[in-house]
């Protein structure tokens, strides 16, 4: 199976052979395998990828040095077993990436996760929410293309971190139901960090204190979340967080 990881270090693997980020031709070598592999479901116009790679203004000969790009990223594809021949087509001025065979890419595993996650906590089974949000947290907890800027790659991290604060909120539901309750703490407190106007992980967050038997610091994450969205936001807490708050206050 050919594995591509997008997240951290971007890396190919392809029958046992591993080409390194530092053999893809630089930083945008990466960028280019990066947008075609994300987008290889359709074929992508060089003025699209140019564009991407250089959102600024484009060099006054992009043509020929996206050709370079592209022709020296098929001969590092080539050096473990893929195809160069058409792993990167060329046809009517787009490039299209056209893995062989089965491709497993981390970014797509992660969502892929997410959703399962929620799925089996939907159907009451937070048993099998556990591996799937494991996975998930893994990956999306990883830098996506540092380094480079634009509109693409904002989009792709936008969707990569609500992502992670989702599979977070999955993970804290399984680790609660595991009563590994030391380990959802840590989620749940990473889940509030990364959106701190966000009620449902404010919520989450003093279920599990309130679990593990710390009523008193659940009160103080409630008036933590009180006090910012007042005072940021100009609204009081949700029914549902004062209700809460109130169960676990007595």
């Amino acid at each position: 199976m050919l594995r591509i990881y997008l997240t951290g270090e971007v890396q190919v693997e392809n029958d046992g052979r591993l080409l390194r980020e530092s053999q893809l031709g630089g930083p945008q070598g990466r960028f280019v395998l990066a947008y075609l592999v994300t987008e290889r479901k359709r074929a992508v116009t060089q003025s699209e990828l140019a564009e991407a790679l250089w959102p600024e203004s484009l060099p006054a000969s992009w043509t020929l040095a996206l050709s370079a790009i592209v022709s020296r990223l098929r001969s590092r594809l080539a050096g473990v077993g893929l195809p160069r021949s058409h792993i990167i087509g060329n046809a009517f001025g787009c490039y299209q990436l056209t893995p062989p065979g089965e491709t497993w890419v981390d970014v797509e595993a992660a969502l892929a996760g997410v959703d399962a996650a929620e799925g089996a906590l939907v159907a009451g089974n937070p048993q099998a929410a556990y591996g799937p949000s494991l996975i998930a947290t893994t990956i999306l907890r990883r830098p996506f293309l540092p380094g480079h800027d634009g509109t693409w790659v904002d989009d792709r991290r936008a969707t990569l971190a609500s992502s992670l604060v989702r599979a977070l909120d999955c993970r804290v539901d399984a680790l609660i139901a595991n009563n590994e309750l030391v380990l959802a703490l840590t989620h749940a407190r990473e889940a509030v960090r990364l959106e701190p106007y966000r009620e449902s992980g404010y919520r989450r967050l003093m279920r599990v204190l309130a679990a593990g038997g710390d009523r008193a610091e659940a009160v103080r994450v409630y008036n933590q979340c009180r006090d910012l969205i007042q005072r940021e936001l100009g609204v009081a807490p949700s029914a549902e967080t004062e209700a809460l708050f109130r169960e676990i206050a007595g």
